[in-house]
């Protein structure tokens, strides 16, 4: 009986920077608490894929490891997050005949209409879908709000999202974690994830964007109706200001990278500084804008741009959206209900922390 009161969920988000692993313990009536987390330096990869099995699988084994001493378990199973720029959404439609003589719809006319969307799906050779979901169904050619489920037609109609990456990189990274011991229950996206703590229903349901920037990626997932809609990944990241300062400055990486999260100290002019890191924010959100009028949300999303990851935590960043993007900006404040003694206090353990969040919302 007890193991339907009370569930264990683990995360392990391996990015480029680092691996962290958050253990969460959810009894039934009471909110999760993080009983255990692990980091470690991420070596031997590259945007998020493995280029080197043995020192990734050191850096992975070191984050479990950690997380399995704080919380005085071992880790069996797991869900895991993918990032990197293979990371890719497309938009597909299917459609199928009601089945049942009554012509009420029912979960295998929902399931086929997916399989058709799915089959109609473009340009993903040597791809694995990853994350699926419906953005809008249309029953005799009219749209539907929510779920068709139980309604009475002939044809039904749905637009679905799909989330792909390259399966050999995906098989990489699953086979390394497997091989460490512990089983991977579910793949999900890195935008998708974090979504899940870094923002709120209501910023979800009338439309924001979640914008990451990491070492080397920067990702972009928009949501709406408390749905994700679209999502891309691009090969740009905080890694590159580290090193147009170190150029710019004529100083090394290490000294760089310490002046662009805390600023200059009194040594280097702020202005040019400013310059530096600004030129390089503008390009990224230069490519955020573009995506955005893409898919005709540029200027238009309520809620505005949400900034997580390492690089959000540079100076007038904020400020610098706001002006580019025309959307109201703020930092991600991540949702932690319970974390104990674990604090999870950055925006760098969102994805960790949210793949347990996801995990507990399936059914047992």
């Amino acid at each position: 009986m007890a193991s339907h009161t009370k569930r264990i969920a683990t995360g392990i988000d391996v990015g480029t920077h680092a691996t962290r692993v958050v253990i969460v313990e959810h009894t039934r009536g009471e909110a999760p608490l993080i009983i255990g987390t692990g980091v470690s330096e991420s070596r031997g990869l590259r945007h998020g894929y493995i280029v080197n099995k043995i020192d990734a699988m050191k850096s992975i084994s070191a984050a479990i490891a950690s997380a399995e001493k704080m919380a005085g378990i071992k880790i069996k199973n797991a869900l895991l997050s993918v990032g990197g720029i293979s990371i890719e959404s497309a938009m597909s439609h299917g459609s199928t005949v009601v089945s049942r003589a009554t012509n009420e719809v029912t979960e295998i006319d929902l399931k086929k209409s997916g399989i058709d969307a799915e089959e109609n799906l473009s340009h993903i050779a040597n791809k694995r879908i990853i994350y699926r979901i419906p953005l809008r169904y249309k029953l005799d050619n009219k749209e539907v709000l929510g779920t068709p489920l139980g309604m009475t037609g002939t044809k039904l109609d749905v637009k679905m999202l799909f989330v792909t990456c390259l399966e050999q990189h995906l098989n990489d990274i699953i086979r390394a974690i497997e091989e460490l011991g512990v089983e991977v229950d579910e793949v999900v996206p890195s935008p998708i994830a974090a979504g899940q703590v870094a923002l709120n229903k209501k910023q979800r349901a009338v439309g924001c964007a979640l914008v990451n920037i990491g070492a080397e990626t920067v990702s972009i997932s928009v949501f709406e109706n408390d749905t994700p809609i679209s999502l891309q990944v691009f090969p740009i990241g905080s890694t590159d200001i580290t090193n147009d300062i170190a150029l710019g400055l004529k100083i090394s990486l290490q000294e760089a990278e310490k002046i662009k999260m805390s600023g200059p100290s009194g040594i280097y002019s702020k202005k040019k500084l400013e310059e530096i890191i600004e030129a390089r924010l503008y390009d990224i959100f230069e490519l955020i804008d573009a995506h955005l009028k893409k898919i005709d949300r540029s200027g238009l999303l309520p809620a505005g741009v949400i900034l997580t990851g390492g690089g959000a935590g540079i100076a007038t960043i904020e400020d610098l959206a706001k002006a580019v993007l025309r959307l109201p900006s703020s930092i991600a404040q991540p949702a932690v209900a319970n974390a104990g003694k674990h604090l999870v206090k950055d925006s760098s353990w969102l994805v960790a922390y949210g793949l347990t969040v996801y995990a507990l919302q399936k059914p047992n």
